[in-house]
Parts: C-alpha cells; sequence; structure tokens
C-alpha cells in the first residue's frame, strides 16, 4: 500500500468519463490532483472541481516529460482514450473504425511518451486504463496470468489487442510499480449505453472507484474489473484491491 509523503496524483486523461469521476474520487480522498487534458475549456471544468489542470498533449514528448515533472507527481495514474464521447451502439462502423486506430497510438505512443516523463519525475507508481476483452481464445473464465491475444493480427479486434499488448507491456516494464486496470466494457452515465454489456461489464462509477483503490494498494500487475461473469475472473481485484462491482457515487 502506498503511504509515502508526497500526495500529488497526476490523472493522463482526467477529463474522460472514467478520469471526470476518478479526479472527483482523489479530491474527496485528500488527495493533491493534477488533471491532465489537452482542452482549455475542459481545463476549466477541472479546476471547478479542484484539480489543478495541466493542458499538454500527450503527443508532444518534449513538453509532456517538462510538464510531469514540474508537477512532481508520487503517482500517474494513465485514462487516455481517443474515443467518442458515448460508445453507442448506433454509431456509424466507419467512425468507429477510425477512432479504434486512434486508440491504439494513443495506447502505444502515448503511453510511452507518459511512461518516460512518469520515471523522469519520479514518479512511484502507475496506475493504467487496459481491458480485460483482449485475452487470447480459450477456457473461461480468464484469469489475469492468461496471454492477451497477440495473434489477433486482422480487422477490429487485431488494432484492440496490438494497442493493448503495447499499453500493457511499457507500464508493467517501466522502473515503477505498474498497475493496469483491465476494464470490462462500460455502461452508466456518459457511455450511451444503459444496461450491463455481455461478456464481462463496469459501471463507470466502479470503473474509478477501481482506479481510485488502485493508487493506493494493490501490487505490480494486471487486474480484471468487471462485474460477476462467466467470461473472466474478477477474485484477484476483489482480494487486492478490496473491490466491489456495486460501487456508484453518490
Amino acid at each position: 500500500m502506498f503511504g509515502g509523503p508526497n500526495r500529488t496524483v497526476l490523472v493522463a486523461g482526467a477529463s474522460g468519463v472514467i478520469g471526470r469521476r476518478l479526479c472527483r474520487l482523489l479530491v474527496e480522498d485528500g488527495w493533491n490532483v493534477v488533471g491532465m487534458t489537452r482542452s482549455e475549456e475542459k481545463a476549466q471544468s477541472l479546476a471547478a472541481m479542484g484539480v489543478k489542470p495541466l493542458v499538454v498533449d500527450v503527443f508532444d514528448a518534449g513538453k509532456l516529460k517538462t510538464a510531469v515533472v514540474e508537477a512532481k507527481p508520487a503517482i500517474v495514474v494513465h485514462m487516455l482514450t481517443d474515443l467518442p464521447p458515448a460508445l453507442a451502439p448506433a454509431l456509424a462502423p466507419a467512425a468507429m473504425a477510425a477512432a479504434r486506430v486512434r486508440n491504439a497510438h494513443i495506447r502505444d505512443i502515448g503511453t510511452r511518451n507518459l511512461v518516460a516523463a512518469a520515471v523522469a519525475a519520479g514518479a512511484q507508481r502507475m496506475v493504467a486504463q487496459s481491458v480485460c476483452f483482449a485475452y487470447a481464445p480459450g477456457p473461461t473464465p480468464y484469469q489475469e496470468d492468461r496471454a492477451l491475444n497477440a495473434g489477433s493480427i486482422a480487422g477490429s479486434d487485431g488494432v484492440i489487442a496490438r494497442g493493448v499488448i503495447a499499453l500493457e507491456r511499457q507500464v508493467m516494464g517501466a522502473p515503477l510499480t505498474g498497475v493496469v486496470l483491465r476494464f470490462g466494457r462500460f455502461y452508466g452515465p456518459d457511455t450511451g449505453v444503459e444496461a450491463p454489456p455481455a461478456g464481462g461489464a463496469v459501471h463507470v462509477d466502479a470503473a474509478a472507484d477501481a482506479a481510485r483503490r488502485a493508487v493506493s494498494r494493490g501490487k505490480a500487475g494486471a487486474y480484471n474489473i468487471a462485474e460477476d461473469n462467466s467470461t473472466v475472473a474478477t477474485q484477484k481485484a476483489k482480494f487486492d484491491l478490496d473491490w466491489r462491482s456495486g460501487f456508484r457515487i453518490g
């Protein structure tokens, strides 16, 4: 469990669906929260929450490194994505295909830049958002030690798998404590999805709570974050993070 004197957490992707909820929870817990976003407009809403906004593009490696070093975070949380505001099923397939490519790019190059900046800043821990639906085919439920689908090289599944593998290797291979949260399929406010999807779902409030808990507890490694289901195992998060899928922000 993290218990150092430095109470600064930098949340990259602070203005996203999970990031906003996470920032609120961390502020309530007494952390000094620095919220990273690319948007000046969104920076204002972060400041209204009690978050210190940091406007920088993760793809600008030089400026990112300088900004993160100046922020001096003990912990960096990687919630960066590049997807439409609401992942509604009605979104055009072409738009979603392009979004998956952008998201894979941010998981690879964006993660590389963020990890380098975190290490340069002396951060001790990184918590990163991944997914629990990129496992290689096999018997279920999938435990965290099961291989990811590196052999999926075609179509949207291949795009997702390559991005996820790049992100996880970089976070867990960095010289700090790397914690990867393999989230189920999101539902709830701001997602465009009201009911839990099949194959492992997680409410956005519960997802944010898992990230909040991983900031200060849990060993390095991957954790499936999903409601009870037959596709992925969730016992590790319940035991190590004391996480429960029924959490909702009041």
